[in-house]
């Protein structure tokens, strides 16, 4: 196993169970955490004061268009999900429909769902490495997300990943929505990218 922060990377040839990871999650809540398929353990810093202002507004914008909706759950930052290939990762913001989530059991929901979020939106920070977050992207797609959003403000532009399409590259957008996955939601941009 991998153990990777920015400043350095450590092999340990210890592997843990889904059950290990997430109380190593647990145990240690001032740090994120993240593993790979590969079973590399990634352990990111506290978000920035920036990133975690603008990933507020994206939640908050699509938690106030589900409660009227009441089509899904909303998701944030610290919420984790282990895919089907059995990465664990927590994007910015998720939001999987009801029917999907109450197909879990109580216990499922309480630790880190085994399920790949319907939509997954995540918020380059200026630390991020692009490559890598468009990997993961294209992770969420191939495991099961109908919808992606990259939001890159350094280039100031919107990445969006579906299932059987190519990237589309959106320079430059002030609101952004998938009307046949979140019908009648925009997401506005204009505090989030600029």
């Amino acid at each position: 196993m991998t153990f990777t922060t920015p400043e350095a990377s450590i092999k340990l040839t210890l592997a843990l169970t889904d059950d290990q990871f997430f109380q190593l999650c647990q145990d240690n809540r001032d740090l994120q955490f993240e593993r790979t398929a590969l079973g590399e353990i990634i352990i990111m810093p506290p978000t920035g004061s920036e990133s975690g202002r603008r990933n507020t507004k994206i939640t908050t914008q699509i938690d106030n268009w589900n409660e009227q909706t009441q089509l899904g759950e909303v998701f944030d930052s610290s919420s984790g999900f282990t895919l089907p290939n059995g990465a664990s990762y927590a994007p910015d913001a998720a939001w999987i429909r009801r029917e999907r989530w109450e197909a879990l059991t109580p216990e499922q929901q309480e630790k880190f769902a085994p399920i790949c979020p319907d939509v997954v939106i995540e918020l380059r920070s200026r630390t991020d490495s692009l490559p890598k977050l468009q990997a993961k992207m294209r992770e969420y797609i191939e495991n099961g997300a109908k919808l992606g959003w990259l939001l890159d403000r350094q280039n100031q532009c919107v990445e969006v990943y579906r299932p059987e399409r190519e990237t589309e590259i959106l320079q430059a957008p002030t609101t952004i929505s998938a009307d046949d996955i979140l019908p009648g939601f925009t997401l506005d941009l204009q505090k989030i990218l600029y």
